[in-house]
């Protein structure tokens, strides 16, 4: 990767992150076209510019697209230790959200299952209030962990779920080669300066016959591509977006076999949509107010909003 640096921007907080000029993070290759420029105001960010299924404040870094692998990607973008200073701090308020994530995505836990030797050993990474670890000890998997960078959300874990979660990002050497048996990373690896460095660590973790199980943003998703720039997962988090092509090119260049992506069909409340959605900044508090007070945000609704699952295998 490329290491050239830029002016330090700043926060509101006070905190400052160094950006980084880098190849592409999913191929390496240094071939990309513009894509965005940078639209970050500084002075608009608040404690929750870091947090999961936040209020989208539509700003995001300059964006390039790699030609090779078709990654869209941030170029400038924050390095690592800016990265793991804002994550320590982000705010948290998304217990409700997270655990029906989390139950969509464990329903693919049992076509992984039914292909993995054993369900000894999974690992989380990303996982915040530790919704997910739940749904895996539902599902079978023993000696489970996650690992989680920011304190907020660990701290709103349920107290059987809490001592499961390491507050510290991910790094594989905290963990034994070859101990795992499932290692999931849900709409995390958009945030990570080096997803291809994950995936390799991932492979390096698992046990023979074991899965790495990925959700992501899909950018060519019918949304993302109706919206443009002002589809919520452009964001000043998420370092680069992956499409169907991207996220299976970046397992097979990780060592993974037998890839398989997926379209995935979220089902959250009303309430969290319209978060989401692309409504006028003026309107939309008085709009979440409505839905909140009449009731009807609490109602369910399922879409293909354009997330992908992505299951490979050592």
């Amino acid at each position: 990767m490329n290491a050239e640096h830029s002016p330090p921007v700043a926060q509101p907080s006070g905190f400052r992150f160094q950006l980084v000029a880098r190849n592409c993070p999913g191929c390496g290759a240094n071939d990309s076209q513009p894509f965005a420029d940078a639209n970050i105001d500084p002075e608009a960010l608040g404690a929750f510019a870091f947090a999961s299924r936040k209020l989208p404040e539509y700003m995001h870094h300059a964006l390039v697209v790699c030609r090779r692998c078709d990654l869209l990607y941030a170029n400038p973008a924050p390095d690592r230790t800016s990265l793991e200073a804002a994550y320590h701090d982000a705010a948290f308020d998304t217990s409700d959200e997270s655990r029906y994530a989390g139950l969509t995505y464990a329903s693919y836990l049992p076509r992984i299952a039914a292909q993995l030797p054993d369900r000894n050993g999974a690992l989380d990474i990303g996982t915040g209030d530790g919704a997910f670890l739940e749904q895996l000890q539902q599902h079978g998997f023993t000696n489970v962990v996650g690992v989680e960078p920011s304190a907020a959300p660990v701290a709103t874990a349920k107290p059987e779920i809490r001592r499961l979660i390491r507050h510290a990002p991910f790094r594989s050497t905290d963990f034994s080669p070859e101990s795992l048996r499932l290692i999931t990373c849900f709409q995390t690896i958009e945030h990570v300066y080096d997803p291809l460095a994950l995936c390799v660590d991932s492979l390096r973790l698992l046990r023979p016959g074991g899965a790495l199980f990925i959700v992501c943003h899909n950018r060519r998703g019918l949304l993302a591509r109706a919206l443009g720039v002002k589809s919520p997962i452009f964001d000043i988090e998420h370092l680069q977006l992956f499409s169907p092509q991207s996220v299976r090119a970046l397992m097979v260049r990780a060592g993974f076999s037998r890839v398989e992506v997926h379209v995935v069909v979220n089902r959250y409340p009303i309430n969290y949509w319209a978060r989401l959605s692309p409504i006028p900044g003026s309107f939309k508090p008085r709009a979440l107010d409505l839905l909140r007070s009449s009731g009807l945000g609490r109602f369910m609704l399922a879409a293909p909003v354009g997330n992908l699952a992505a299951i490979a295998y050592k």
